[in-house]
């Protein structure tokens, strides 16, 4: 005899309830809480201070300008140091230059390999970072149980900073600092790649 649809409609409700269960236990609703409060006051303090710089001094003409000034390598260059770096400067803009040049998907391929590069060269800076005498007995002491929770759910923040307008360095940084796996980095993080090429296909598109 085939299930009805109520008792299918009610499994289906109970394994969303243990999926919901297993998040409250496992302590991820409050790990992803904890994480965005500490993160939105520097985004918050970032987005004010580009907003309050933008009046005086038109960043996206400087970005502009500066792609236009530098030979391809050069631009390719400031990319992978964005990258690296905290990845402050959006990469749609350097995919929107690729698609101006002659080969744009040749160029939108290195895009994406030097992203992804640059996230992992990120992983490694936050590893220099735990090398800290000081920085490092405050994780192992005051930040213990944080610790804890972002090493079982550290691949999450790899997926939303790869796939996410979000900057992807400080994804992969915040992973090297708890020491989640380099291999779940390296394959969590490949997802950078389908966006980029994903981005491409729409700016492409556009332009």
């Amino acid at each position: 005899m085939k299930p009805t649809t109520n008792s299918r409609s009610v499994s289906k409700k109970s394994r969303l309830q243990l999926l919901h269960q297993y998040y409250v236990y496992t302590g991820f609703y409050s790990f992803i809480w904890n994480a965005v409060k500490k993160v939105l006051p520097y985004v918050v303090v970032c987005v004010l201070a580009i907003v309050t710089i933008n009046q005086f001094f038109d960043i996206n003409a400087a970005l502009v300008r500066l792609t236009a000034i530098l030979p391809v390598y050069g631009v390719l260059g400031f990319f992978f140091l964005s990258e690296t770096i905290f990845g402050l400067v959006p990469p749609e803009m350097f995919i929107a230059w690729s698609g101006k040049l002659s080969s744009p998907w040749m160029f939108l391929s290195i895009l994406a390999v030097l992203s992804y590069a640059g996230g992992l060269m990120s992983y490694w800076l936050g590893q220099l970072c735990t090398k800290i005498p000081a920085m490092h007995r405050y994780m192992e002491v005051k930040m213990k149980k944080q610790l804890q929770n972002s090493k079982k759910w550290g691949g999450f923040l790899i997926v939303v900073g790869a796939l996410l307008p979000l900057p992807f360095a400080v994804s992969c940084m915040t992973a090297g600092v708890i020491k989640y796996p380099f291999s779940r980095v390296m394959y969590y993080g490949s997802l950078r790649v389908l966006r980029i090429f994903g981005y491409g296909i729409v700016i492409f598109n556009v332009i």
